[in-house]
């Protein structure tokens, strides 16, 4: 058996030393800091309508639990004569433009913006969305700086209730592009359908929470390392990919652990931990004598208790005393390992 592409073996522990050296710190999109402020959340999260402000944080806080949101609904604290938010919306990181769409009637984000990043050696991507205006001269490959204004807040959406001025904000995000082969995938498990933004779809994007990663940061200041950060998810499942190649491993190498075996025998397949919103945050190589039984996709484990804290992604269903993977778990693995 031949022996597995060096770059997928980097260990956690010799890419962690390397990447905190170059630890980058992220910046508020906008200059509302009440997030940082004791009890400052109602000024700092815009809520849906009769909801608290929890419903404008990041997870399942919507629909009792089983709607998940991806990113942070941040108030406005600048209005125009007319009485619309007129905030700029300022790049989170030093990167470049990833993707832009500046026809709101093709996604409920309306305006929005992608921008990549380089943060400890690995791809970030942060989205801004519902944006009155994108700043002109944007275009994917645009290098932009931490702070740069990238846009204005505005309330745009192809929803049919247009989002309210009381209620107006920037939906920002974090998240890593989970296979650079989506159209494809696409175009084979949703024959028929439309898809406007090819890989930038929000189906290819899985998010982590900017709120946890705003406060962290501010806690450990230099300390803090996006990696680390990463590798400390709460496990919701794991599982065991048959798949011994695929786009997450090869553009994540920070999240693999190092197996011996594997290494020495080759990789037949990963073991992987998933957090409650299916971000894929450990990956363990497996070599074939590792393995039993013949399945591409096999459920190991599940955190019963975060299943109940967090169930909106439905990823996992029990029958009984038994836990399997849902048809969406599955359609979530077959993405990552297409």
């Amino acid at each position: 058996m031949s022996r597995p592409p060096r770059l997928l073996l980097l260990s956690f522990a010799t890419a962690l030393s390397a990447s905190i050296a170059g630890a980058q710190p992220f910046h508020l999109p906008t200059a509302n800091r009440a997030l940082f402020e004791k009890g400052g959340e109602e000024k700092y999260f815009a809520a849906t309508p009769g909801k608290t402000w929890v419903s404008g944080t990041f997870g399942c806080v919507r629909t009792d639990g089983w709607q998940m949101h991806e990113g942070l609904d941040i108030r406005c604290l600048q209005r125009d004569q007319h009485g619309e938010p007129a905030d700029p919306v300022t790049a989170t990181a030093e990167g470049e433009v990833a993707y832009l769409n500046a026809k709101p009637s093709l996604s409920n984000y309306g305006n929005y913006l992608i921008l990549r990043h380089r943060i400890e050696g690995m791809d970030i991507f942060s989205l801004y969305a519902h944006l009155s205006r994108i700043e002109p001269g944007l275009r994917p490959g645009t290098a932009v700086r931490a702070g740069q204004v990238v846009g204005t807040m505005g309330r745009t959406s192809n929803t049919g209730e247009r989002i309210g001025k009381e209620r107006a904000h920037v939906h920002f995000e974090l998240n890593l592009l989970v296979n650079d082969r989506f159209p494809e995938w696409f175009k084979r498990n949703a024959p028929g359908e439309r898809n406007d933004h090819g890989v930038w779809n929000g189906q290819n994007l899985v998010a982590l929470d900017p709120r946890l990663v705003f406060l962290e940061q501010q806690r450990l200041g230099a300390k803090f390392s996006l990696v680390q950060f990463l590798r400390s998810q709460t496990e919701l499942c794991r599982v065991f990919v048959r798949a011994p190649e695929f786009s997450w491993a090869k553009r994540y190498p920070q999240l693999i652990r190092r197996n011996p075996r594997a290494e020495k025998e080759g990789v037949a397949g990963y073991e992987i931990a998933l957090n409650f919103n299916a971000l894929p945050y450990e990956l363990t190589p497996r070599a074939a004598a590792e393995i039993k039984g013949a399945a591409k996709f096999q459920l190991l484990s599940v955190n019963a208790a975060e299943q109940r804290k967090n169930p909106a992604r439905r990823l996992v269903s029990q029958r009984g005393s038994r836990w399997e993977l849902t048809d969406r778990g599955l359609k979530t693995l077959g993405l990552l390992t297409y």
